[in-house]
């Protein structure tokens, strides 16, 4: 997942790419159960969440998950911890809201990943990358856990994929939303991924078959 230059129109001949995973990873994820996850598909990007602890406690968490993670080259990201980035040795950060994202500008660029999410509007959308995000998430729930109707996902990756360059994520809360969302260049894979009762590496799989799919219809 590379830094993107500014965004501008994209060239309307131009085939886009296949959509690729991004796992979302809860706080108490098992290193095994993340491993068999990301064996089972090409995934570019993880991003963990990391429960309330010291900084201490939290920096040996990101390095526990760091190495299966890494290793396959595969970005690593933690969720709204910039601070922790660098010590850590993650390589960017996701956060939420414009304030939030300028406010990580200083720490994170331009050496590591700095992905936005909780965009209400359009306008947030572009000025998130103005700003200088890498990327920008739409479809993710907030903290009540409340999200967009699944039709103005749909419409704002449409919408973002026609006009700009930066890449967008779109967020499936369910495989049956992961086919549909084919558009972006991404698409996240919420925590549903690790309570599959078949097992993360079978949802994971099963996620990859579907954007095949709908790549190949």
């Amino acid at each position: 997942m590379p830094p993107r230059p500014a965004p501008h129109s994209r060239d309307p001949t131009a085939k886009p790419p296949a959509a690729r995973l991004y796992l979302v990873a809860p706080a108490d994820v098992a290193g095994a159960a993340l491993a068999s996850a990301l064996a089972a598909a090409d995934v570019a990007a993880v991003l963990l969440a990391l429960p309330a602890a010291d900084e201490r406690t939290l920096i040996n968490r990101v390095k526990e998950i760091a190495s299966p993670v890494q290793q396959h080259d595969i970005a690593l990201l933690l969720d709204g911890r910039a601070d922790l980035v660098a010590r850590a040795g993650a390589d960017g950060a996701h956060l939420t809201g414009i304030d939030a994202v300028k406010d990580a500008l200083g720490a994170l660029k331009p050496a590591r990943i700095l992905g936005a999410g909780g965009l209400a509007s359009r306008h947030d959308a572009m000025v998130a990358a103005e700003s200088g995000a890498d990327y920008v998430m739409f479809g993710e729930p907030d903290r009540a856990g409340k999200r967009p109707s699944f039709e103005a996902i749909q419409e704002r990756v449409a919408w973002w994929v026609e006009v700009f360059e930066i890449p967008c994520v779109a967020y499936a809360a369910s495989l049956a939303e992961v086919g549909l969302l084919g558009a972006a260049e991404f698409v996240a894979l919420g925590p549903f991924v690790f309570s599959d009762p078949r097992g993360p590496a079978a949802a994971v799989a099963e996620a990859a078959a579907r954007l095949t799919a709908e790549t190949l219809a």
